[in-house]
């Protein structure tokens, strides 16, 4: 059985959908748009949701790319994952880039255009040392478990 966690949502207007889960189970509220537009290949733009949320304390929201966006029509988002902090009340919106060469996107009022998976953050306190323990990995970076960029 999934935790749950209530969490307020407000219309900035009438007519908006509110995120769903798609199926029983799913991480991610599904997002969708509150405007219509198009994006050229390469363009990126800030799509409003309508909506804004009070995520608890202790908690963050991660804007989230839909796969099946990415897969048919090369849509992403700028900065993946959106970070939404706890305290941040305004209109979610989403930086939705057109990765495609050749094909404008369109989308319409109410598609979905993103996912918002709320997690728990705990508060860290930060120790300052002179050197860190040693672990398996080490110093290894970007390509480091075999795979290259």
């Amino acid at each position: 059985m999934k935790n749950s966690l209530s969490m307020k949502i407000k219309k900035l207007n009438p007519d908006v959908t509110l995120p769903r889960y798609a199926y029983p189970g799913d991480a991610g509220l599904d997002l969708s748009a509150a405007e219509d537009a198009v994006l050229q290949p390469f363009e990126r733009r800030l799509i409003s949701t309508g909506i804004a949320v009070a995520i608890p304390e202790g908690y963050a929201g991660f804007v989230l790319p839909r796969s099946g966006l990415a897969v048919k029509s090369g849509i992403s988002i700028v900065n993946a994952p959106g970070l939404v902090d706890s305290g941040y009340r305004g209109e979610l919106k989403v930086a939705l880039l057109n990765t495609d060469a050749h094909e404008p996107f369109k989308l319409s009022v109410g598609d979905r255009i993103a996912q918002l998976v709320i997690l728990e953050t705990p508060v860290v306190s930060l120790e300052e040392v002179d050197e860190l323990p040693d672990s398996v990995r080490g110093t290894g970076g970007f390509g480091s478990s075999g795979v290259s960029a």
